[in-house]
C-alpha cells in the first residue's frame, strides 16, 4: 500500500522528555484481539504502512504483542516506538511479564513500559515500595531492555501521585470530551515534568459513537497523543481524515459535545473507585463500564471478565454509600439494576445494548 502524501501521519511530534518523535496518533492495541492471527497481522502491518509508527498494546491484550511483533518484521525497528505494559506489581513479577513481552515482540528493547492500571493507592504503594515493580522497571532499564518508564491510571490523584515521583517519563490516563477531568490539574503536572502524554479511551471506549466530534475534540491538544483501538482501516482512515482537518470546534460542535455530556454524565462512571469498598464487595466500577468491555474483547475475554463482577452486583441492597462517595453523584444502585438487565439480554442476544 502506498502511504498519502503530506498527511498528518508523516509528522513527528516530540513525546515529552523522551525525546521520541511519535506521529501525532497512535494506534491501540486493545480491539486487535479480536482478530484472526492473519486479520491482526494485516490490519497492523497497514497501520504501519499509512506512517503510523507509534503503537501501544500490553501484555493482558489477548494476543495483540504478538500480532504487532509479527507486523513490526516488515519495517525498521528503530522507526518505531513501541509501548507496552505490565500489570504485575511485585518485582519478578513484573520481570517475568517484560521478558515475555520482548519474546512476543521478537524484539530486544521498549521503546516505553509502563505499569498497567495504577490506579489505587494499595497498587501505587505495592509498585512503588520494597520489592514492588518499580525495582523490576529499574532493573531493565539498567539492562538496556526498557528505554523510557510509564504509567496508566484511571485514578487522577492517584496518576497525580505517580507523576510528583519523579520517576516516570510517560503517563496515559482518559481523556475524551465527557471524561475531561484530567485537562484541570493532571495535564498541567505532566506538562511541567516534560512528560510524553498518551490520551487512552478517545473514543470513551467505544461509548462514545462519534468519532469525528471525539477527534475535533482532542486537535484541541496537540502535545497529547491518542491511542484509538481500531479494527479495520476505514476506521482509521476516518480518524486521520478528522484530525488533519483544522480550524477550531464550531458553535454546533460545542452545543453537540455539551449534548453529549448532558446525557451521558448521569451515567458516565470515570472508574476512580471513589464508591468503594462497597459493603457487599461488589467491583462496581466493571459492573459500569462492561460495555466498554463488550465492543473492545472477544466473547469468552469479556465473559471472563464481567461475569462475576455482574452477578455480585445482583446482592445490592441499595444502602446508598457508593451515591454518597461518588464525586460525579451517580446514582449507582440505579445503574448496577440496568447493568443487570443488559446482561441478561446480552446473554440471549450476544449483543450489549
Amino acid at each position: 500500500m502506498d502511504s498519502p502524501k503530506n498527511t498528518l501521519m508523516h509528522e513527528r511530534v516530540r513525546f515529552g522528555r523522551t525525546g521520541l518523535m511519535v506521529t501525532r496518533l497512535a494506534f491501540g492495541g486493545i480491539p486487535i484481539q479480536r482478530l484472526s492471527r492473519q486479520e491482526g497481522v494485516r490490519l497492523v502491518a497497514d497501520v504501519l504502512d499509512l506512517g503510523i509508527n507509534f503503537i501501544d498494546t500490553a501484555h493482558g491484550y489477548g494476543h495483540s504483542e504478538e500480532l504487532v511483533g509479527e507486523a513490526m518484521r516488515t519495517v525498521s525497528r528503530g522507526s518505531l516506538v513501541i509501548a507496552t505494559k505490565s500489570p504485575a506489581a511485585d518485582r519478578k513479577g513484573f520481570l517475568d511479564d517484560l521478558d515475555e513481552s520482548l519474546r512476543r515482540l521478537r524484539t530486544d528493547y521498549i521503546d516505553i513500559f509502563q505499569f498497567h492500571g495504577v490506579s489505587s493507592r494499595e497498587k501505587m504503594a505495592a509498585v512503588m515500595g520494597p520489592g514492588g515493580a518499580q525495582e523490576g522497571m529499574e532493573e531493565g532499564i539498567r539492562a538496556g531492555k526498557i528505554r523510557f518508564p510509564g504509567f496508566s491510571s484511571h485514578s487522577l490523584p492517584v496518576a497525580a501521585g505517580m507523576i510528583r515521583t519523579g520517576r516516570f517519563d510517560a503517563v496515559q490516563v482518559p481523556f475524551n470530551f465527557v471524561d475531561c477531568q484530567a485537562a484541570e490539574e493532571l495535564i498541567p503536572l505532566a506538562r511541567r515534568a516534560d512528560l510524553g502524554i498518551i490520551a487512552m479511551k478517545p473514543l470513551g471506549g467505544g461509548l462514545l459513537d462519534d468519532a469525528r466530534l471525539c477527534f475535533r475534540f482532542l486537535r484541541q491538544y496537540p502535545d497529547l497523543v491518542p491511542d484509538p483501538g481500531i479494527e479495520t482501516l476505514p476506521q482509521l482512515r476516518e480518524i486521520i481524515d478528522v484530525m488533519e482537518s483544522g480550524g477550531p470546534l464550531s458553535a454546533e460542535e460545542i452545543k453537540r459535545i455539551e449534548h453529549y455530556r448532558e446525557r451521558l454524565g448521569r451515567e458516565w462512571c470515570h472508574r476512580c473507585d471513589y464508591c468503594q469498598p462497597c459493603p457487599r464487595n461488589i467491583p462496581i466500577s466493571t459492573v459500569l463500564v462492561a460495555k466498554s468491555f463488550a465492543v473492545r474483547l472477544t466473547v469468552e475475554r469479556f465473559t471472563s471478565i464481567v461475569e462475576a463482577p455482574l452477578k455480585a452486583a445482583e446482592s445490592c441492597e441499595e444502602c446508598r454509600q457508593c451515591v454518597e462517595r461518588c464525586p460525579y453523584h451517580l446514582d449507582i444502585p440505579v445503574l448496577l439494576k440496568k447493568q443487570r438487565g443488559i446482561w441478561e439480554r446480552y446473554r440471549s442476544t450476544g449483543t450489549w445494548e
